[in-house]
């Protein structure tokens, strides 16, 4: 019998759950999807409901198999990819969690990263970590939990809970409990783990207050996880690979090489630079991360991370109402012959990179009577661009080499009329592949590496297909002027006396 040639990834993001079948050639099959429900109790607080992410990966599975017509007994194994840095405890006993999930965009622990900063610990956490002291990260999520949750802590020191970013709690239920595990790159995200000696860090543990015994297992990206429950699916299927969504994408585009780049727009934008096996440090508030590890072998990259993107255009649709459905805001900010002074800059949850200000606010300036919501909406559009440029130039500072071309992916990336006016602002191609779901796609690679499916790194870069090429041809004085308006915005958003920095 030949070796199934079909995997299928599992794509659990801030605002949906996927799951895809992906063929040798990196080809969709079939997709499935579902959007779940956001929870806000407090300003700037952010929730899932574990038990709706759990439901609705266990749904998407179940109807993209039957879609794919090739079966459960027709997949080599499967992948997971998962919004990073959200922060799930639940009790090992049971597999219930002890709260909802607080999410990556969360601000809650602001004043406990500030307190930290304070005293001294972030060129330590720095050093160690390659990360920033901010609420982003899941250590201060974690203690969190441990402290506003009755008797947690005293639990969590007695081993009966376990801690996991949405990767390994997908692990543990799919796997009955058997696996507590994640990969290298959601571990680094925990605020917790050495990026240079790989492994979790007892002085960091200390500091950010996680008892030990939380903590899962960090394995390789790709490599054999252990197996679904054979009542789950029909059969026990092989998970055999993990990664956070941004080092996902950078591997489903095919960033192998040292100086390739991506970018992903989804709810927010992140953009990753290859640096190859190198951890470079950044003197720009950029992130050092890990890429991925296979074979024992990490590969680093610098990241920037803009928190808000496309959930900018979300917000257009379901709060102010100036537009029906994101499909629409090419043709919308087309309306209009230029920005007409308007800037958005979507400081909705805080400032991310290269800025890292919580505290700040969104800011809509340079209105006027006349101004109208096709300004407001290509203002969103063009500040995702311009809060891209932040990040390209301030890892150029760092010494990075300027990328000639940016591979995009994310459902922004769709959209013909932002990716020219990205490629007009940052002077750079924009290649956008075939398929636009990257993330889910990269995790399929890493599945599939380690069944077999593909041979090697070259044989996985191989499935990378151009679908679209833009290339800038906006004048220098035209761009000078838009973007010497936007830094004019954001020193605005910064300096507002009830946002600036506490």
């Amino acid at each position: 019998m030949s070796r199934p040639q079909h995997v299928l990834a599992i794509d659990q993001g801030t605002t949906s759950t996927r799951a895809m079948v992906f063929d040798c050639r990196g080809r969709t099959v079939a997709l499935a999807r579902r959007e779940f429900a956001q929870h806000y109790p407090a300003s700037g607080w952010v929730e899932h409901d574990p038990e709706d992410i759990w439901r609705d990966t266990l749904a998407t599975v179940r109807e993209v198999i039957e879609r794919a017509g090739v079966g459960a007994q027709g997949l080599a194994g499967l992948g997971i990819t998962n919004q990073r840095e959200t922060t799930l405890i639940w009790e090992r006993a049971t597999g219930r969690p002890i709260h909802r999930a607080i999410v990556w965009q969360d601000r809650r622990t602001a004043e406990a990263c500030a307190a930290l900063k304070a005293a001294g610990a972030e060129p330590t956490v720095r050093a160690r970590t390659g990360l920033l002291l901010d609420p982003y990260f899941s250590a201060t999520k974690i203690a969190w939990i441990l402290d506003h949750v009755a008797g947690a802590r005293a639990r969590a020191e007695r081993g009966e809970l376990a801690f996991g970013t949405i990767d390994t709690f997908l692990l543990w239920r799919l796997t009955g409990g058997r696996v507590h595990a994640t990969d290298v790159t959601n571990a680094s995200r925990t605020l917790l783990f050495d990026i240079h000696k790989q492994c979790w860090d007892e002085e960091l543990l200390r500091l950010m207050r996680v008892p030990r015994a939380l903590l899962p297992e960090v394995c390789d990206s790709s490599t054999l996880y252990g197996a679904t429950e054979p009542a789950l699916f029909g059969r026990a299927l092989a998970i055999a690979g993990i990664a956070g969504d941004q080092q996902a994408a950078l591997i489903g585009q095919a960033c192998f090489t040292p100086g390739m780049a991506k970018s992903t727009y989804g709810t927010g934008c992140f953009l990753l630079l290859n640096t190859g096996e190198q951890a470079v440090a950044s003197a720009n508030r950029m992130l050092t991360t890990p890429a991925y590890r296979i074979g024992g072998v990490t590969a680093y990259a610098m990241e920037g991370s803009i928190f808000i993107a496309g959930a900018a255009i979300k917000w257009l649709r379901d709060t102010l109402r100036v537009i029906r459905g994101a499909a629409e805001t090419a043709a919308v900010a087309a309306q209009v012959p230029d920005d007409h002074g308007v800037y958005l800059v979507p400081a909705f949850v805080g400032l991310g990179a290269p800025h890292w200000v919580p505290e700040a606010r969104g800011l809509i300036c340079g209105l006027t009577l006349d101004a109208s919501g096709a300004h407001l909406a290509r203002a969103a559009l063009e500040s995702v661009a311009y809060q891209t440029l932040d990040l390209i130039e301030a890892m150029q500072r760092d010494g990075a080499r300027r990328a000639a071309a940016i591979r995009v992916d994310g459902g922004m990336a769709a959209n013909d009329w932002f990716c020219q006016f990205l490629a007009d602002v940052l002077q750079a191609r924009v290649e956008r592949p075939v398929g636009l779901e990257t993330t889910a796609l990269g995790a399929a690679l890493l599945a599939g590496l380690a069944t077999g499916v593909w041979g090697d790194l070259a044989a996985a870069a191989a499935t990378w297909k151009s679908a679209a090429m833009f290339t800038p041809h906006m004048s220098d004085v035209r761009r000078a002027g838009l973007i010497g308006g936007w830094r004019e915005a954001v020193s605005r958003t910064l300096h507002t006396p009830s946002q600036a920095p506490r």
